[in-house]
Parts: C-alpha cells; structure tokens; sequence
C-alpha cells in the first residue's frame, strides 16, 4: 500500500526544494490573505514551476474565491489541481470545475459522524475530498488550526470515496491516524511549521519519515534524507 502525501502551505523556495527531495507528492499553495500561509499568485506561479520541475503535483487552494480571482490564479499559477477550502456548493464546485478544466479537491470540516455525510451531495462532481477538523472557536482559518478530528469517522467509508486526511497531522501521531483512519492520502500544513506560516525543513523530514515508517511507502519512490 502506498499513501500519497501533500505539503500545503508551501511558500519558500527552500521547502518547495525540500518536498520534492523527499519524494512528497503534492504542493499546497494558499491563497486567503487571513492565513499566514498566503502567497501572492506571482509568487505562487514562480514556486509551481520550481515544484512542477521536481516531479510535485501543484495545488491551488481558494477559500470562496470570486471568478475574477479564480481565472488569475490559474491563468498565472497554472496549478495541477483546484482546492475548494471554503463553503462553495455543489454546483458552484461544478461550475468551476467545467470553467477550468481542472480536478477539484473539495474540502469539508469534520467534527462528528453528521458532518461527514456532508460529501454525499458532491459525489460525482468533486475528484477527491479533503476531510480536515472544523476550526477552534474564534478562528478565521478553515484549514491549518492544528486540530484533529475523530479519525475513526473515516473508517466505514468504502473505496469510492477518494479523499485526504488533513487537520493536526505530525509525525508523531500520522502513524496511528493512517492505522485508524485507512487513509491512502494525507495532507499536512502546519504540522511541519517552526512558526505559523515557518515551514521546518527537520519537520518535513520527520513527518515523511514518519510515514515511511508506519509501513507507507510514497509513490514516487523511496524516503531521501
């Protein structure tokens, strides 16, 4: 069995760099200038390239973003996949989805067993799922709060269902969250950061390597120092 990993958030030459040697799947790119994560589409579009050249799939993440938006980001960034991270419907992920000709990553916050039903109404429409904790009270973030969910939730969903498992995730608990969960994916932000936004290239390392040894290979090959 192989689990795909995605580093989100990315934002540093350095990092971008980093995920690619260490054989990552995915870079996250985010656009929402609430996070400490956010990057301009101009420095995204130079970033992308930098991971595209090193075998990484690139990730466009918008949180309820307008068309006019929506057309710069891929016109100029040219991303591998569009991340929805915000409250975008069925038929506006639809929409966007035929307006770009893009695979579609919906993400849904999970808190209990009735949230997760929420992903029946984009079967068929959404490419893949991102399953990440609700955010803490008082938080402006949909996504990267370091919070988890109850990974046992994601246990009964059968293989049509193609997702990542995102929120809290660090290499000291994505062993048992793979275990509990089934997850063939993972996502992770801010559980390699030093500082909100600070990715730490030792974290990075970690949290592959700590993959790798929960007896998860990633699919572009073996783990690299």
């Amino acid at each position: 069995m192989t689990t795909t990993i995605k580093i989100c958030g990315l934002s540093t030459p350095e990092a971008v760099d980093r995920a690619g040697d260490l054989n990552a799947d995915m870079a996250g790119f985010i656009f929402f200038p609430k996070s400490p994560r956010h990057v301009s589409v101009e420095s995204a579009s130079g970033l992308a390239a930098r991971a595209r050249a090193r075998g990484l799939k690139t990730v466009a993440v918008t949180v309820d973003m307008d068309d006019a938006g929506l057309d710069d980001v891929v016109s100029t960034m040219k991303p591998d996949w569009l991340q929805l991270h915000g409250a975008e419907s069925p038929e506006r992920t639809a929409e966007l989805k035929a307006r770009f000709g893009l695979p579609v990553m919906k993400a849904l916050a999970i808190r209990e067993a009735a949230d997760l039903e929420r992903f029946e109404p984009y079967m068929g429409i959404a490419d893949r799922f991102l399953f990440d904790a609700k955010p803490p009270k008082g938080s402006d973030l949909p996504g990267g709060n370091g919070v988890s969910f109850d990974w046992r939730l994601l246990a009964a969903l059968d293989d049509r269902v193609s997702y990542m498992l995102s929120g809290g995730l660090t290499k000291d608990n994505v062993g048992e969250a793979l275990r509990i969960s089934g997850a063939k994916m993972v996502d992770v932000s801010s559980g390699v950061e030093s500082a909100p936004g600070v990715k730490d290239l030792a974290m990075m390392n970690g949290f592959v390597r700590a993959v790798r040894d929960a007896g998860f290979a990633t699919p572009r090959g073996r783990f690299q120092e």
